[in-house]
């Protein structure tokens, strides 16, 4: 008996990943017994992505295009889970190729009650210095999974331990527009909201969620530096949208960066001549960490080379995102009625009873 499922696949310029995107999709839904839709959401691209995606589907997979303006990826999926028409959602991003038998896998536990599934993402790394820094910082984070892949599910207890995030994620469509309609965030601008954090922790606080190297796929990271900059400030104000909340078991280390790199950047300015040695003192603090964790050397050396480089842009991002924070509160300040302006709106008593 088959099952829908309706792919929804926000993308903003990744045509030349989108083939090989597909082509992995349309082989894991022909293994497996869901009856599926792509739903495919073009955020403002400027590089054909649609088109590419609509010259690869073919007749392999039904094709439902919605376009918008460049929005971010929050709302993104969210207008491809309003136009979803079947009752379960797999949330896919375009740079990710599902393993060939991961729907099998995941179809015979959805039939067994397990409703809501993220995805094991395996982060390619062949020769890409970006990709092998993102694999370890990853592998360091999540350890508690990573060090000992096993199909296992997590709540809202022990939610920071496990890794997690919409890039493939599986769950009932009622359920995630129940949370998307929860969802709040520190910024006004959407772009730069935190699209899985708060999102998933809603839904653990809710259900289950379970993970499994069998529900399996490989993200492919970006290759230039470039590239890698703009994602490690794009992370940064996320980060602080999912994880400066006390609920996150890195609340405090977010509340502390603060201070801690204004004072640096303070003795940075002073002295200029220190920042070469701090960079230095990141870079093997970071090697000594990823050897210790039994990485292969390049994966060491390439960790130990871009986390000065991580951390600085990483560290613009939060401070964006504190900006953008304050500015959400100060408009909405701004906008509340006062006190007095209450009182003046608020009718007598004896105006009332007239």
């Amino acid at each position: 008996m088959s099952v829908g499922l309706s792919v929804v696949m926000p993308v903003y310029n990744e045509a030349p990943h989108l083939p090989a995107t597909i082509d992995a999709l349309a082989e894991a839904i022909g293994r497996s017994d869901f009856d599926a839709e792509l739903v495919l959401v073009d955020d403002g691209s400027t590089d054909r992505s649609a088109e590419v995606v609509q010259e690869t589907v073919d007749e392999r997979l039904r094709l439902r295009v919605v376009s918008q303006l460049n929005s971010g990826r929050f709302d993104a999926r969210r207008a491809g889970l309003q136009a979803a028409s079947a009752d379960w959602v797999l949330f896919l991003d375009g740079r990710v190729r599902l393993e060939p038998d991961a729907l099998v896998f995941v179809f015979d536990r959805l039939r067994a009650g397990e409703r809501v599934w993220n995805g094991h993402v395996d982060i390619d790394t062949h020769g890409n210095p970006y990709g092998a820094f993102w694999d370890v910082l990853v592998g360091l984070a999540w350890r508690d999974y990573l060090d000992d892949p096993r199909t296992t599910s997590f709540d809202s207890e022990s939610f920071d331990r496990y890794p997690k995030g919409t890039t493939c994620f599986l769950a009932p469509r009622e359920l995630l527009l129940e949370a998307v309609s929860a969802f709040r965030s520190y910024y006004l601008n959407r772009r730069f909201v935190s699209d899985d954090t708060a999102l998933i922790r809603w839904l653990a606080e809710r259900e289950r969620i379970h993970i499994s190297p069998a529900f399996a796929c490989r993200y492919a990271p970006r290759p230039t530096l470039n590239g890698f900059l703009r994602q490690a400030v794009y992370r940064g104000s996320t980060f602080l949208d999912g994880h400066g909340r006390r609920e996150s078991r890195f609340f405090l280390g977010a509340v502390a960066f603060y201070p801690v790199s204004a004072a640096i950047a303070f003795a940075a300015v002073r002295r200029p001549a220190i920042v070469p040695g701090l960079a230095a003192t990141g870079a093997l603090a970071a090697g000594a960490v990823a050897v210790a964790a039994k990485r292969t050397r390049f994966e060491s050396i390439s960790f130990a080379l871009l986390a000065p480089v991580y951390a600085l842009a990483h560290g613009v991002g939060m401070w964006r995102g504190l900006l953008m924070m304050v500015d959400k509160r100060a408009r909405a300040a701004a906008e509340a009625p006062t006190s007095a302006d209450a009182h003046h709106e608020r009718p007598a008593a004896s105006d009332a009873r007239r």
